[in-house]
């Protein structure tokens, strides 16, 4: 569904000037032209909105053929010439993303492909798109405004809330990995998998991503977390909000993430561990199971992960010996 102040023209989508200053929270400008995409500056044409969040970038974008320029207040100067293309910004770079998240979200287009397997009783929101290939397992729900990319696989069961993004060859709600052992014969056996997942709005689920659905209880994902591509997370895990995860992390079953928490590529999680809110795990940062790393905004790196600091001194100790 398109925006009430964008439309179509020709195989464009276009927004006014106006809309645009509606988007990022800014007064109303004085110039109202029409844009279709955001783009670079050396690339930028009439219907184009680019950034700038330093003197020299602005100076290019004034020099451009740019319809719209999103500038950071900072670089607000009465030295400057006046120009009815700019709109003063807090964070230009934060509201180019927003802009563009716009633009391309007014333009997809809502329904299932024709070649999407889709079980029985399946909610799906206004607005929601399904590529092709995807398949929705038996009482699936889908909010309103949602993206599922081509060859999604989403198991019976799984809810997904509104404006969530899943790319392509994601599979969400799958069997978790869980097996108990007899002492006898050696033999596993699979504990059972009949839990939910539960994946909160504004999420986005990157390429080739797997997420387990819980054992017993529920897996979530919290609202505005951002997943990379290749991304595994086991049964019963709990995700809190605005959390980044980076490609190829992989979270063990029953850990916690919780708010805010940043985890670089190639992060791996024991079980039962929690990350605590504000959290950053540096690249290939390994927890062991049931530790608990605490400290919004603490540094944390190596395997065993600890605190930055730790770990350079530790490095420095392993170069002198």
């Amino acid at each position: 569904m398109e925006d009430a102040a964008a439309g179509r023209r020709g195989n464009l989508l276009m927004a006014t000037m106006s809309k645009v200053a509606d988007w990022v929270g800014v007064s109303a400008p004085l110039l109202e032209v029409e844009v279709a995409a955001v783009s670079s500056i050396e690339s930028a044409q009439e219907n184009s909105v680019v950034f700038a969040v330093e003197g020299e970038t602005l100076g290019r974008a004034l020099a451009s053929k740019a319809g719209v320029i999103l500038a950071s207040r900072k670089l607000e100067s009465a030295d400057l010439p006046l120009d009815p293309r700019v709109l003063w910004v807090k964070d230009a770079r934060y509201a180019f993303a927003v802009v563009a998240r716009r633009l391309a979200g007014a333009g997809v287009r809502e329904g299932v492909h024709a070649s999407a397997v889709v079980g029985q009783k399946v909610t799906i929101g206004v607005g929601t798109s399904v590529g092709p290939g995807a398949v929705l397992g038996d009482g699936v729900m889908i909010g309103s405004g949602c993206e599922i990319g081509p060859r999604v696989t989403i198991y019976a069961g799984t809810v997904l809330g509104d404006h969530v993004v899943v790319q392509a060859g994601a599979v969400l709600g799958s069997t978790g990995f869980g097996y108990v052992r007899s002492d006898e014969t050696g033999e596993y056996l699979i504990f059972p998998q009949q839990g939910k997942l539960i994946v909160e709005n504004d999420v986005e689920i990157g390429a080739n991503t797997t997420i387990d659905r819980g054992a017993l209880g529920e897996t979530r994902i919290g609202r505005g977390t951002k997943i990379d591509n290749l991304v595994h997370i086991g049964h019963n895990c709990v995700i809190g909000k605005n959390v980044i995860i980076a490609a190829q992390t992989g979270i063990s079953g029953s850990s916690v993430v919780e708010d805010g928490a940043i985890l670089g590529g190639q992060v791996g999680i024991g079980e039962h561990a929690t990350v605590g809110a504000g959290v950053i795990l540096g690249g290939g940062a390994g927890v062991l199971s049931g530790k608990k790393m605490r400290g919004p905004g603490e540094v944390f790196w190596g395997r065993p992960a600890r605190p930055l600091k730790e770990y350079l001194r530790d490095l420095a100790r392993l170069k002198h010996r």
